[in-house]
């Protein structure tokens, strides 16, 4: 019996054949989490350029273009590069606020081959959004977009 969460994946992988551009399987990707996640209000990634994280393909609100390593929830998920899942961003010590409806976040490293690449980010007007199986189902995505687009290297 095939669960949502495996329907997730196969549509994933759907979207993902023979396609290996970066900028359009990231945004499809970020389309696919905030179309079929409930109740997020912003996804999308921020790439690793000269020791800050670059804005890249989205879905949501404008956002902040540039974060320093170390600041923010993204900053810190990509200094410690680890999973960073904040139930409460006005909690968190140095949130970066680039839509203040957001009050629950959470931050996947993208790492490959042992290098930090960038980082996923997630969005939610909801406290406490993310829980732990939404956080092993994101990451399940992420590692099957990561094999993916990064096969070669």
């Amino acid at each position: 019996m095939f669960t949502a969460q495996d329907d997730l994946k196969l549509a994933l992988r759907g979207l993902l054949d023979q396609e290996y551009d970066v900028t359009a399987n990231s945004a499809n990707f970020g389309s696919l989490l905030y179309h079929s996640l409930p109740d997020l209000n912003w996804v999308g990634f921020y790439w690793l350029q000269d020791n800050e994280l670059v804005l890249g393909a989205f879905q949501g609100k404008p956002a902040c273009v540039r974060i320093p390593l170390g600041r923010g929830v993204c900053g810190t998920a990509a200094a410690t590069q680890e999973p960073q899942i904040v139930a409460d961003v006005h909690a968190f010590p140095g949130h970066i606020a680039c839509d203040a409806d957001s009050r629950s976040e959470l931050v996947l490293p993208v790492i490959v081959n042992n290098s930090l690449l960038g980082v996923l980010d997630l969005d939610s007007p909801i406290a406490n959004r993310f829980d732990s199986q939404t956080v092993t189902l994101v990451s399940d995505l992420l590692s099957i977009w990561c094999a993916h687009q990064y096969a070669n290297i």
